[in-house]
């Protein structure tokens, strides 16, 4: 095989993906641009909840039958748009990756994620909601048993978000239906607002790693658990200590584990990759699993751009995704250990500079050349999410870029730009959740087409902005390479 001789190396293969949508339009008021918004001008509110979508259109939606792998991203390309005016006829909330679950199902699995009775769901929009999750294949006896007995009086709703602060949380856009309160009185790293963000951020994950489990994995196989999510669990004395993964991992079985968490912005869900193919392939752990919850304060971060062109608010939905890394069992995609690109800290910040070490150097290495690469997966970004307010196309800018590379290394004409851009790339179909739409959407879609021969080889590189932090002024930056498995150990 070109590029390396990988039949005698020890790389570790990705064995399955999954991915999770939780619809939550009722939640949008919450997020981080809209709660500001409403805070300043209060009948933004009402603007927003005439722009909601219902659960209907969100699993109809193009896009996300793409993320639960029902459509291929190339299928995009195909149907016509505005994607949102254009429903796929017969749309299932179920997927070969995962599902998309309605906002009052999630609402019971966050329940069942509340450890110290933090979230209040009026009794009896509970038990509405606990009879719903009986059918729901990944939702256990004992898990209906822990939340059946837990809801509240709707009296003890008003009180806690009236005179105690609570965050309310709605149905049908006004219907007060429960309320997340602080976690501790003097401690603003446990207030409303960070506490709704970790309970979906677990929530999220945990129903990623279930439909893993139950698709594709023993859980109790799983040695080693990384949690990428973008979250920042902890109390005043540690903000953002952790551990997400272990907290996913306690509700899926995998007694098992231990695990702990990666932060690195967009690019942790990769950087995870590489971290977990270096244990497997090291043999300190055997299983790993690199999951991660959604981002709750990027709910309806572009939603002005979205009501100026009097369409949906389509940053409705939490995202969650679980990959499972393992020893090489001659069939799934190698995971290159010879192939990570990495942005060093005296790199430039360039976008030159960046896909000059993530994409043409690993590439270099490899002695492989840009066309040997069916399709390269960067920024997923469902363009329209971001263009409405004037963000662009964030998919198409980085393949211009990308196949730019080509042209100056003369494998491609530069009258074939486009359709360089067309073969090896793709529309972007991934919910603005940051970290989530870093590159990892497509590696479902990836080992599923390498497994079934219809391409050989996939690179994954991830961009990071670490100027967020107001500590450095740096870019980030990391990129590894799958290909076919010829079999054999």
């Amino acid at each position: 095989m070109a590029g390396g001789n990988s039949e005698d190396r020890n790389f570790p293969v990705v064995r399955a993906v999954t991915y999770f949508l939780a619809h939550v339009p009722n939640m949008i008021r919450h997020g981080s641009k809209p709660s500001r918004e409403i805070s300043l001008d209060p009948p933004v509110l009402d603007k927003i909840l005439k722009h909601l979508n219902p659960f209907e259109k969100a699993v109809a939606y193009p896009p996300n039958q793409v993320f639960i792998g029902n459509l291929d991203p190339d299928d995009l390309a195909a149907l016509p748009s505005p994607w949102y005016q254009n429903s796929v006829p017969g749309a299932s909330r179920n997927g070969p990756f995962g599902e998309i679950m309605p906002e009052d199902e999630f609402l019971g699995v966050m329940k069942l994620c509340d450890e110290f009775d933090l979230l209040l769901i009026e009794k009896v929009f509970l038990a509405y909601i606990v009879a719903k999750l009986r059918t729901h294949p990944l939702i256990t006896a004992d898990d209906l048993r822990k939340i059946e007995t837990k809801g509240a009086a709707m009296e003890d709703i008003q009180k806690a978000v009236k005179s105690e602060g609570a965050l309310p949380l709605y149905m049908d856009g006004d219907r007060l239906i429960g309320c997340c309160q602080r976690g501790h009185e003097q401690d603003f790293n446990l207030i409303p607002e960070i506490m709704i963000e970790n309970f979906t951020n677990r929530a999220t994950g945990v129903m990623a790693l279930r439909h893993l489990a139950s698709k594709y994995a023993d859980a109790m196989d799983l040695d080693y658990l990384i949690g990428c999510g973008e979250e920042a669990v902890g109390d005043r004395y540690n903000r953002g200590g952790g551990n997400m993964a272990k907290a996913i991992g306690e509700l899926c079985g995998c007694d098992n584990a231990t695990g702990s968490d990666t932060k690195a912005f967009c690019c942790a869900p990769v950087h995870a990759m590489v971290i977990g193919a270096g244990l497997v392939s090291s043999n300190i752990f055997r299983n790993v699993a690199v999951v991660a919850g959604g981002s709750f304060a990027k709910l309806g971060m572009k939603f002005q751009g979205h009501l100026r062109s009097d369409m949906p608010i389509l940053e409705d939905v939490i995202a969650g995704i679980a990959i499972w890394i393992s020893q090489n069992d001659g069939e799934s995609p190698l995971i290159r250990l010879d192939s990570i690109g990495k942005h060093d800290i005296s790199s430039g910040s360039s976008q030159q500079d960046i896909f000059q070490k993530l994409v043409i150097q690993p590439l270099d290495r490899l002695g492989l050349k840009m066309l040997d690469i069916d399709k390269f997966a960067t920024e997923m970004h469902n363009p329209e999410l971001t263009e409405p307010q004037g963000s662009g196309n964030v998919p198409k800018t980085n393949y211009r870029i990308i196949g730019s590379f080509a042209v100056l290394r003369k494998e491609i004409e530069r009258s074939g730009l486009d359709d360089f851009i067309k073969i090896h790339g793709m529309p972007g179909f991934s919910p603005t959740q940051g970290h989530i739409a870093s590159a990892v959407p497509v590696l479902g879609h990836a080992v599923r087409k390498i497994k079934a021969g219809e391409m050989a080889r996939a690179l994954f590189l991830a961009k990071g902005s670490l100027f967020l932090g107001r500590m450095t002024q740096m870019a980030d930056g990391i990129s590894f390479l799958i290909e076919k498995n010829e079999g054999g150990e």
